[in-house]
């Protein structure tokens, strides 16, 4: 069962819960930016995170039943709905960029929630499944939303996306500060150092996908699938490649 709305709104209002706000959003920034011009969609408990996206077109918070939806700011086009998580109500192809966090660890069935979330993007779309990382000391903190449900590796992430047809094109993680609320002020410095000496203790892995497949046609009338490097993939207008959310491939 899915972590309650209050449970959620109560923990981001807390130090502890400021801190992952702001190091995810860090993340996110250095991967999409504004979202210059795109339609983007949350999925699970984004909304933390989407007022950082203030170029969008429109921005969708969708939020599953079990858990409950909160009331959040519409400004122009933005909204937030209840929703099951196995039938998403969106058009095909209708976002450019999808955001899914405190999504995956609770779905009943992760590979469907991700297969209707696929369908809702944009043949050049990009998406980013933020998850509870198997090896770090927030999934076993049961008094924050990343202790509960199931948490992943890098390495089951990717197959996850595979498993519905899209390439991993880039990852990171974060949260190297135990979730102890006395070592909040020394964050910064412990995310620096963990990084280098300890990455397998991070407590959030952000997995970055897209369609990376495409059909060329050979003048012999063959085709040829291509994959396109990650240095082409759509960027939000005026920022560069990523320097944080390193290259897709296995390490």
């Amino acid at each position: 069962m899915r972590r309650g709305i209050e449970d959620l709104r109560a923990f981001y209002g807390e130090p502890t819960g400021a801190l992952v706000r702001r190091l995810v959003a860090r993340r996110l920034d250095d991967a999409w930016g504004e979202a210059t011009n795109c339609d983007v969609l949350g999925v699970g408990y984004p909304t933390p995170w989407l007022d950082a996206f203030v170029g969008a077109r429109r921005v969708v918070a969708a939020m599953p039943g079990g858990q409950g939806v909160e009331t959040w700011p519409s400004v122009g086009r933005n909204r937030s709905l209840l929703v099951d998580d196995g039938r998403l109500p969106f058009a095909a192809g209708a976002f450019d960029r999808i955001l899914l966090i405190h999504a995956l660890e609770e779905a009943d069935d992760p590979a469907v929630l991700l297969t209707e979330a696929v369908r809702a993007l944009a043949p050049a779309g990009r998406i980013i499944l933020a998850a509870a990382a198997r090896g770090g000391m927030w999934a076993r903190a049961e008094a924050t939303p990343f202790g509960h449900g199931r948490p992943f590796t890098r390495g089951q992430m990717e197959r996850l996306v595979r498993q519905v047809g899209l390439e991993p094109t880039a990852w990171s993680q974060t949260l190297y500060t135990p979730p102890w609320r006395p070592l909040i002020g020394m964050a910064d410095g412990i995310e620096r150092i963990g990084g280098l000496i300890a990455p397998g203790a991070a407590g959030v892995i952000l997995l970055e996908a897209s369609r990376q497949a495409y059909a060329r046609i050979r003048p012999s009338g063959s085709a040829q699938r291509v994959r396109v490097p990650a240095e082409l993939a759509p960027q939000p207008v005026g920022r560069t490649v990523d320097p944080v959310l390193r290259n897709g491939d296995p390490a």
